[in-house]
């Protein structure tokens, strides 16, 4: 089991087992002599190890945290931080890479199954949303341009009150 760390708003580790997981499954990312679990103050890679019982987050003090621990800290950092996790839950399971897509104006950037990061471009770039919510036809519109202009696809995540994810694939056609 990886023993990671939570100091300020990063959750991170050193440990062997951290590096032999990135290399097989690339959860986190290799900064230094450590492997990062987060980002923007929000860790989903964090929650789903310690749900599937394969890491165990310490604060600065030593003292593990629950699950409902980290949700609660993510949550505060992040309203959507639920929404976002189910997607990122759902996607993980199914045995895509999923990754931050901040720089691409998104939330997440899929990999194919198997794609080693680095040496593949993701497919998608995916925005996770509630059932419920609205996103006008400009902010959709300029999300899929972004995709389109670095070759991948939108996918848009919709989650609904069961906490099912239903996906909508957005590409571009050319009509001739």
């Amino acid at each position: 089991m990886i023993t990671a760390h939570l100091i300020s708003d990063r959750v991170s580790s050193n440990s062997s087992e951290a590096y032999q997981l990135f290399e097989k499954s690339r959860f986190g990312e290799k900064s230094g002599q450590k492997i990062i679990y987060s980002s923007r103050r929000t860790s989903f890679e964090a929650l789903f190890l310690t749900e599937n019982k394969k890491m165990k987050v310490e604060n600065h003090q030593g003292n593990v945290l629950s699950e409902k621990e980290l949700i609660r800290k993510f949550h505060r950092n992040d309203k959507d931080f639920e929404t976002k996790y189910t997607v990122f839950k759902d996607l993980r399971e199914k045995g895509f890479i999923v990754k931050t897509a901040l720089k691409f104006g998104s939330v997440f950037r899929i990999y194919n199954k198997g794609d080693k990061i680095g040496q593949s471009h993701s497919k998608w770039i995916c925005i996770p949303a509630k059932e419920t919510s609205k996103i006008s036809w400009h902010d959709f519109a300029a999300k899929n341009r972004v995709a389109h202009s670095t070759k991948k696809k939108l996918l848009i995540a919709i989650v609904d009150d069961e906490d099912d994810v239903s996906y909508s694939e957005v590409s571009w056609i050319r009509i001739q």
